[in-house]
């Protein structure tokens, strides 16, 4: 397949309104340098971001923000990635990484983006750190530090 081409990594990014995030574009062909582009669902087009060539010069789309996406080229030139800043609902979408071949444009296999106000909330089970303070060991009787394990607002501080 051609995909192969253009790795991109990750497949799918969750963020949070005003944070910043990066994705991963690898090229294992010949190119002159990479281009970045949105597909937008709602507006149902690719929105071209940035090209950055082989001197690490960046040349951006119409209406782009310089200070929001950046290029960072690494492992001379077989790896790029691209910079998010000021993350705001509006800048989800799927991100490709692209290379121009023989007039026609590679597509890599794209990082979902979502930006959400707020992430949701990891499991119950994980919200409660594990201290790693040695817990003092009650003696007497090892049901009263049996609840103390499945309530953890016993546990001594």
């Amino acid at each position: 397949g051609f995909y192969t081409l253009l790795t991109q990594t990750p497949e799918h990014l969750l963020t949070q309104t005003n944070s910043k995030t990066e994705m991963l574009c690898e090229v294992k062909k010949e190119h002159t340098g990479v281009y970045w582009y949105r597909w937008s669902q709602e507006r149902q087009h690719f929105e071209f971001l940035v090209f950055s060539n082989m001197l690490g010069k960046a040349t951006y789309g119409t209406n782009v923000s310089q200070d929001k996406f950046s290029v960072h080229e690494a492992r001379a030139h077989s790896s790029y990635s691209l910079h998010i800043s000021h993350l705001h609902p509006s800048d989800s979408g799927t991100y490709y990484c692209s290379i121009s071949q023989s007039s026609q444009l590679l597509l890599g296999s794209g990082t979902q983006l979502r930006v959400a106000d707020a992430l949701p909330l990891p499991p119950k089970t994980t919200q409660t750190p594990v201290s790693k303070k040695p817990v003092p060991r009650i003696t007497k009787s090892k049901a009263a530090s049996r609840t103390g394990m499945a309530q953890p607002q016993l546990r001594l501080p």
